[in-house]
């Protein structure tokens, strides 16, 4: 529920705070004195109105889920924004973008504005008839999950099998294709490293010539070995050092001279046409170790290909069984929803009797596997269909649905808020939503603008806007002031005895309803 509520600088209203309790909250004044203006207040801290506000605040025992939200939770959560040159807005003062926060809010909050057909969606007709469904039949929730697995199940394996099936018509060029592009690569067999070596041979044959001619002239060296040996002797020094060196020289020339040798076997031309066609493989695919990797995939769909047909067998076979389970799963839902209806609409009609209503009814039609089974429940109001009803109808009709929701408890037990629910009503009529009102109130908190005497006598906490001079103001009003609001309500600013009379019976009535 929300516990206070903190405002100030929105047009008319300079500050105020207000706390509220549990139950039905009435909001009523004069016209243009800002009760709407209040009201959206509220649902822009939430983040499902703009916001106009400099500041507005709200306290609310709602339980924030704080793994999705990652936001953690206070004894009382509060939920804040500031408008200065742009709008922020803060959950505990953590900020939270205003999508996050709208989406938040609409897990605790329900705002009935005009025409709003959430309720009458389908999705949310059938939550209705499977939650009575439950009541009935405890089974039923697991005959839901079973038929919601195998739909999954269903699609998946279709859709890869149409996948598989378009596949299959271009089939033979794509096998086409793999071999032509595995063979390409196959016919210059490419070896990882290799490109690197035939360069390093390449490089070595560009100087071969040149390094004959060096060897030539450097071997010249050993030829006057003797004279350093009888120079050494003659200084009386040892000649060891001179003869590792001249070992160590002795073999690398000979190394060299062996390599020389060898590239003369080298087919300069054949080795040139090898480096071009490893660098042709290099520049499409990167690297020759890219080739060779696209070479495997190749293999390994072209392995895919020649099985295919295979495959495509298997899976229509899993889709025909899945096809069979899932067609006696949804008739099992179709003929559980099918037997509850006549007592969903019983439920329903005992609360559009009371709002003056005319008979509703359900209706199962068949429809194409979706994730509620193959039914779209249908509602219509005396055999007419909802977009042809008057405002006051669908309002009164989405009370009643909203009470058969609170009864199975599947409502959200959180706030509901209305705009002049009651407007263009009698006055009995205006009563009927009141009482309709006060059962839903023992499962949502209210928050509702009334006009009409009836509804604003069953509020549990009765706020009165109004205006002093140019500035907005909000009261509480005690008994006495509730009776002289509705006594004002009933006859206009000048109070006669019959409205001040009226206004205590209607308060004593909803006094003795409440008790």
């Amino acid at each position: 529920m929300i516990e206070r509520f903190y405002l100030k600088e929105l047009l008319s209203f300079k500050e105020l705070q207000l706390e509220f309790s549990k139950g039905l909250i009435v909001f009523t004044g004069p016209s243009g004195s800002g009760k709407s203006l209040l009201m959206d207040a509220i649902l822009a801290t939430l983040g499902i109105r703009d916001a106009k506000a400099a500041v507005s605040e709200l306290d609310v025992s709602w339980s924030i889920d704080e793994e999705r939200y990652g936001i953690e939770n206070a004894q009382s959560n509060t939920f804040r924004y500031l408008k200065k040159e742009k709008v922020r807005y803060f959950v505990n003062a953590q900020r939270i973008p205003k999508k996050r926060l709208k989406e938040l809010s609409r897990h605790y909050l329900k705002h009935l504005s005009l025409r709003d057909y959430s309720d009458f969606e389908n999705d949310n007709l059938v939550l209705l008839v499977d939650a009575f469904v439950t009541k009935e039949r405890p089974q039923h929730q697991q005959e839901l999950q079973y038929y919601n697995k195998t739909y999954v199940e269903y699609q998946r394996a279709s859709e890869e099998l149409s996948a598989l099936l378009r596949e299959r018509e271009k089939v033979l060029e794509l096998q086409e294709f793999a071999r032509f592009e595995i063979e390409k690569i196959a016919q210059i067999d490419p070896k990882e490293g290799e490109d690197e070596s035939l360069l390093e041979l390449k490089r070595a044959l560009s100087k071969k010539e040149k390094l004959d001619e060096q060897l030539q002239r450097a071997e010249v060296i050993f030829k006057q070995e003797h004279v350093v040996h009888e120079a050494l002797a003659l200084m009386e020094a040892q000649s060891a050092f001179f003869d590792d060196a001249m070992n160590e020289l002795r073999a690398l020339f000979d190394t060299a001279r062996e390599r020389q040798e060898n590239l003369e076997e080298t087919d300069v031309e054949s080795l040139l046409d090898r480096i071009e066609a490893l660098a042709s493989l290099k520049r499409r695919y990167g690297s020759i170790e890219g080739a060779l990797a696209y070479q495997d995939q190749k293999r390994r769909e072209l392995e895919k290909y020649e099985t295919l047909d295979t495959t495509i067998e298997t899976l229509e076979q899993q889709v025909e069984n899945l096809h069979v389970n899932l067609k006696i799963s949804a008739a099992t839902l179709s003929k559980n929803r099918m037997a509850v209806l006549p007592q969903l609409e019983s439920v329903l009609n005992h609360y559009l009797q009371q709002l003056y209503l005319r008979h509703a009814s359900f209706c199962l039609v068949e429809v194409p596997y979706g994730k509620q089974g193959c039914d779209r429940i249908e509602l219509q109001l005396n055999d007419t269909i909802l977009n042809n009803i008057s405002t006051g109808e669908f309002n009164r009709l989405r009370l009643a649905l909203l009470a058969v929701k609170s009864e199975l408890s599947v409502a959200e037990n959180g706030v509901l808020m209305l705009d002049e629910i009651d407007a263009n009503l009698s006055g009995e009529e205006s009563m009927s939503v009141a009482r309709v009102l006060r059962q839903l109130s023992r499962t949502y908190q209210i928050f509702v603008i009334s006009h009409q005497p009836q509804l604003t006598s069953m509020g549990d906490e009765h706020f009165l806007v109004y205006k002093e001079g140019e500035e907005s103001r909000v009261e509480r009003l005690d008994p006495k002031e509730r009776e002289d609001e509705i006594a004002r309500m009933i006859s206009g600013n000048t109070i006669s005895k019959e409205a001040q009379l009226f206004a205590k019976e209607l308060l004593e009535s909803a006094t003795s309803i409440l008790s």
